[in-house]
């Protein structure tokens, strides 16, 4: 597969719900286009599109592909990413480097929650898309129905540029509204027949060509006085407005047909060839120089290279793929770039075009077009690969942030540095996870968008790096504290043949609101105890106050003044003043009415309006108080103050109240006192672990 030009090349990402056809169009695409010699089907796990071992399995798809293929002199890459919003980051990605978008939508069920974030997220992007509804083979579909829903919702930028022909309740044939023709689609093949027109499709062609002439007439003043004058446009003034229309986002083309069958798929591809817009005419990106100032970059091939990696596959075998979209100039084999991200020199070796997980060899990659490299040093996903003599960062992609914890372990004892390697791997490949160690809970955490994403990596972790792990709850960091002020004395006092040991504390403990962390003073008179002595007792109070009585939680808003003591001459050490410092430390902690803390999380949560009502009564059930709501394009945010030990299944539970339309983010505020029936618990399951 050669070079093409910019204005040769198309990126085109498939978007919409889970299960409405991406994957079966990339797969008919590819066969129209001669690219593979049969069409392959995800429920027998053979399509070019998903060759993960755990695609196969599920059935669905879970990372962002892509695969090209040639059609009428011009270069398409296809960029087919999952539906499902644990992998929401991958539809990211493919949106960021597409010069247009097709949403898929279902001919039984029309638009649905994935197809509307998917609009969301193009039109935030300013990305233009055309939908193609899809599964016209199957009973119950209803074009008609479906797209005049889809007329009254998105208005008058919604116009099907073809619709079906229709014999009892069976697709046979396509109107093709812009060029006036009909076609009969071969029921095996998809392949297309013209025929004379029926006389009955007129009146909805002029109806629709209307619609089309009117945002043909928005887009150029001089058509709007042709239009308004009832003048007929010519071919080229027609072609001229679709184009603009569909580019500034005001024209959104219906099609119609049946992946699955390969209907309407070449029909779709001849759209796409004549009337997206081409990578060369993909509006400028605003990249960021080292000294913070801005340029704008444009798809030439005779400018400084600039290429954005937007994606990384970690094979066990093959290494790290980096796969890269060239903004500008030509990334060749075998030569040395720089990474402007990492600020450093990258090597590259071999470049390839991709099919799916096939490999084609390339000598070069140009402006427009998508490629990849194997075995990249420093280089990851979001990083800018670019000239020395132009350097330069393109925009990042702003992946989703995790929000659903779950503690991670090994089966086996001894895998835990099995499993953080293979995470770290799989990091590369998804940016919307994290994994932390924490220290205090003694659990590897992981944290990622959702249920589906992190059981995935876990599979992932047995089958790429042979390590078998399970999820569970993580532990809720809880803390300690005094209500009332003690003055208390610890006293060491030890006598065993040679020097003994002696150090005595009076230590007063109140509460201190002021900070978590533990105040230490001294107010000792006439030398009780020696200042060489100060420290050790502080140091002993430190390493006290990591282990509570109550449950072993650390002691928190702690305040401890050394007011007297005695020491001996020979006997008294630093080592019998730090014990004798823990000793006052317990003594303490008992007779000041020890309490038991709970974090407390700000959750901003993001529904759509009618769902309000839902999401307060289900915070309610979670001891959560509501600080405000307030209200965006999208719908309403809802702030509130929650106990974090209630937010741990929240992730799965609000894409459920919402059908994935909801989503949050969270962090920690302050530490408050738990209820008593919550640290009755808590005190209770550190009691029977201490036994185990």
């Amino acid at each position: 597969m050669g070079n093409y030009s910019a204005d040769k090349i198309r990126n085109i990402t498939l978007l919409g719900h889970a299960g409405s056809g991406k994957t079966s169009l990339a797969e008919a695409i590819l066969y129209c286009t001669k690219s593979i010699d049969r069409l392959g089907r995800p429920a027998d796990g053979n399509t070019t599109m998903d060759f993960e071992p755990e695609e196969k399995k599920r059935q669905i798809s879970i990372s962002a592909s892509v695969a090209c293929c040639e059609y009428k002199n011009s270069k398409i890459n296809i960029i087919d990413t999952p539906g499902d919003f644990d992998f929401l980051g991958e539809e990211m990605s493919g949106i960021r480097i597409a010069d247009s978008g097709i949403v898929l939508i279902s001919a039984k069920g029309g638009t649905s929650v994935g197809s509307e974030k998917a609009i969301r997220l193009l039109k935030s992007k300013n990305v233009p898309f055309l939908f193609f509804v899809n599964r016209m083979d199957e009973p119950n579909a209803d074009f008609e129905g479906v797209t005049s829903r889809m007329m009254e919702r998105y208005g008058n930028s919604v116009i099907p540029l073809s619709f079906p022909i229709m014999e009892d309740g069976q697709m046979t044939g396509i109107v093709d509204v812009m060029n006036r023709k009909a076609f009969s689609v071969d029921k095996k093949s998809g392949a297309l027949t013209e025929f004379p027109l029926p006389e009955e499709y007129n009146d909805r062609i002029d109806e629709l060509q209307e619609r089309v002439n009117e945002v043909v007439a928005e887009a150029d003043d001089a058509l709007m006085e042709k239009f308004f004058a009832g003048e007929p446009f010519t071919e080229d003034e027609f072609r001229h407005g679709v184009h603009a229309g569909f580019r500034e986002g005001k024209l959104h083309p219906i099609y119609c047909g049946s992946a699955y069958m390969n209907w309407g798929v070449d029909f779709l591809l001849n759209c796409i060839s004549k009337d997206t817009p081409p990578a060369g005419k993909k509006p400028k990106l605003v990249a960021t120089h080292p000294d913070g100032s801005t340029e704008e970059v444009g798809c030439s091939v005779d400018d400084p290279l600039a290429a954005f990696v937007f994606k990384t596959i970690a094979d066990p075998f093959v290494g790290k793929i980096s796969i890269f979209k060239v903004n500008a100039g030509s990334l060749k084999g075998n030569s040395t770039v720089y990474n402007a991200t990492k600020e450093k020199e990258e090597r590259i070796g071999n470049v390839f075009f991709l099919q799916g997980n096939k490999q084609i060899p390339a000598t070069e990659i140009t402006a427009g077009d998508i490629g990849a490299t194997s075995k990249l040093a420093i280089t990851e996903t979001n990083d800018t690969l670019c000239d020395k003599k132009r350097v330069l960062e393109m925009p990042k992609i702003a992946f989703p942030t995790p929000c659903l914890s779950k503690s991670i372990k090994p089966k086996n004892k001894g895998d835990e540095d099995k499993i953080m390697s293979g995470l770290v791997k799989l990091m590369d490949e998804d940016r919307c996870f994290s994994v932390v160690n924490n220290p205090e809970t003694k659990q590897m955490v992981i944290s990622g968008l959702g249920e589906v994403q992190l059981k995935v990596l876990v599979n992932k972790l047995k089958e790429k790096f042979k390590v078998d792990a399970e999820l569970g709850d993580p532990k809720v960091p809880y803390r300690e504290a005094i209500r009332k002020k003690v003055k208390v004395q610890g006293k060491h006092k030890k006598q065993s043949g040679g020097h003994g040991q002696y150090g005595d504390v009076w230590i007063e403990f109140e509460p201190n609101a002021e900070t978590e962390d533990l105040v230490f003073e001294e107010k000792v008179f006439g030398g009780a105890v020696p200042k060489n002595f100060f420290p050790a007792v502080e140091k002993g109070l430190q390493e006290a106050v990591k282990k509570g009585i109550l449950a072993g939680y650390p002691v928190v808003n702690l305040k401890a003044t050394l007011v007297d003591g005695s020491y001996h001459d020979v006997d008294s050490s630093e080592m019998a003043f730090k014990i004798a410092a823990n000793l006052a430390f317990k003594a303490g902690m008992e007779q000041a009415n020890p309490v038991l803390l709970e974090p407390i999380s700000a959750v901003t949560v993001h529904i759509p309006e009618e769902k309000q009502g839902d999401i307060m009564g289900d915070m309610n059930k979670r001891r959560g108080r509501i600080m405000g709501i307030d209200s965006d394009e999208d719908g309403s945010i809802v702030a509130c103050e929650v106990p974090t030990a209630e937010m741990s299944d929240y992730a799965t539970d609000l894409k459920s109240m919402t059908q994935g339309r909801g989503w949050f983010t969270m962090e920690h505020v302050r530490y408050e006192q738990a209820p008593s029936e919550v640290a009755d618990k808590v005190i209770a399951a550190a009691a029977n672990e201490e036994e185990e």
